[in-house]
């Protein structure tokens, strides 16, 4: 069985990963994340199932013994906006640094193993994107700063890698981060989380077709909508969140995610496609009958939004 370690494994990706991997299994699953009392409770379910460690990717010892022993490492640790943005060294610490620790590990003690990270499609500054578009990063853009750093370092360290460029992410809002600084009123192209974690697990199916490239993993025409409707519609079916009113009133609306004229050729190759936005605001709405109260103070918030939301 093929030995694949999990970093960031709590994250909404990360579980999702897991399990996708467990229901084929034919893989022995290492999950490492930070431990908090969310993380322990999200991977505490699969403790009989997987090797669990809870520690940090910036701890050298720790990741040099956990990476000598995997034929895949799944790299998903990451700094999100907004936090990302408030200082430059706390993206480039947890982006950079943690991959550096993650590819001298692979240098020195397994040169054979397969690094997949998690990038991001907000690098590109375009409304219209393809991974072949030069990108030309504002240094005081933090996030995409580390986030491109470090792909210009495992393009230059590595043998075995891929790199996934992943849009906006649609995660379950009762439960996970959700990046509300996306710029309003353009067109955007997103992912659920379901799908972004099925083609890290596709990346391994197809090893010998991915190694060494660059891929956008966007959700395709189905997942595609203009950010101020998206951001509509998830008032509209979660309800009033105090997420939603501190970005509202705090947040710039700097994080991009472009319409991804090549992702239909990833999935070509990857096949990891199974939803689209419509069946994401149904489970939207569905998870959230319980948010009676949140829900009646969206709707006088779109009484007010009633022009703009179609």
């Amino acid at each position: 069985m093929k030995k694949v370690l999990i970093t960031g494994a709590s994250g909404s990706i990360g579980l999702d990963t897991i399990r996708y991997l467990l229901a084929e299994g034919k893989y022995e699953i290492t999950a490492l994340d930070l431990k908090n009392r969310k993380s322990f409770k999200r991977l505490r379910k699969y403790r009989k199932r997987i090797s669990i460690y809870y520690g940090d990717v910036l701890d050298r010892s720790l990741v040099e013994s956990l990476v000598k022993e995997q034929d895949i490492i799944i790299h998903l640790s990451t700094c999100l906006p907004p936090l990302a943005e408030y200082k430059r060294n706390i993206a480039d610490i947890i982006e950079l640094n943690g991959t550096e620790n993650i590819i001298r590990s692979i240098s020195y003690y397994n040169p054979k193993c397969y690094l997949i990270y998690a990038s991001t499609t907000s690098l590109y500054d375009s409304n219209i994107a393809t991974v072949k578009d030069k990108i030309d990063i504002n240094p005081d853009d933090y996030f995409n700063d580390a986030k491109y750093k470090t792909e210009a370092l495992i393009q230059k360290k590595m043998k075995n890698y891929t790199i996934l460029r992943l849009p906006l992410v649609l995660t379950d809002l009762r439960k996970d981060n959700f990046i509300y600084s996306v710029n309003r009123n353009t067109m955007i192209e997103t992912i659920t989380k379901e799908d972004a974690a099925y083609a890290f697990c596709k990346c391994i199916d197809n090893m010998s077709k991915v190694n060494g490239k660059i891929l956008n993993i966007g959700g395709g025409e189905n997942c595609r909508t203009n950010s101020k409707i998206l951001l509509n519609k998830i008032l509209k079916y979660h309800g009033l969140s105090f997420n939603y009113i501190a970005s509202s009133i705090f947040l710039t609306k700097s994080y991009k995610s472009p319409i991804l004229k090549d992702s239909d050729d990833s999935n070509e190759l990857l096949n990891y496609r199974n939803d689209s936005l419509q069946s994401y605001y149904m489970r939207q709405k569905r998870r959230s009958k319980s948010r009676a109260i949140n829900k009646f103070m969206a709707k006088i918030i779109l009484l007010f939004k009633k022009k703009e939301f179609k």
